[in-house]
């Protein structure tokens, strides 16, 4: 599934000649590009798309969301372990060569 996500712009800086932001999605941070709303400071809460922010939100709108997305799983779905997910699926453990990437933890996966 692919979603439109809030998050809350941490940092801003040019890169290349665009716009780009480190915005946290409830303690997963990803890089996103601000092209499409350049005037976005950081603090401000935006939906991000595919890496891109599409649209400026409220602080108490984009909360609500991210509480909605976790409590519904959605957050791991769009963030999480897909290497553990996909392994725990298929019946066998997660490859040993397999980095975690940032925000996961391999440790929740061993207590599910």
């Amino acid at each position: 599934m692919c979603l439109a996500v809030p998050g809350r712009v941490l940092e801003i800086e040019e890169r290349d000649g665009t716009r780009m932001a480190r915005v946290d999605f409830g303690g997963v941070v990803k890089d996103v590009c601000l092209e499409y709303l350049p005037d976005m400071q950081v603090g401000d809460y935006a939906i991000v798309h595919v890496g891109f922010a599409l649209q400026r939100l409220d602080e108490e709108s984009a909360k609500q969301t991210l509480e909605l997305f976790e409590n519904l799983g959605v957050l791991d779905e769009e963030f999480g372990d897909a290497w553990g997910r996909a392994a725990k699926e298929a019946g066998a453990q997660r490859p040993a060569d397999t980095d975690t990437g940032p925000g996961n933890d391999p440790s929740k996966e061993a207590q599910s």
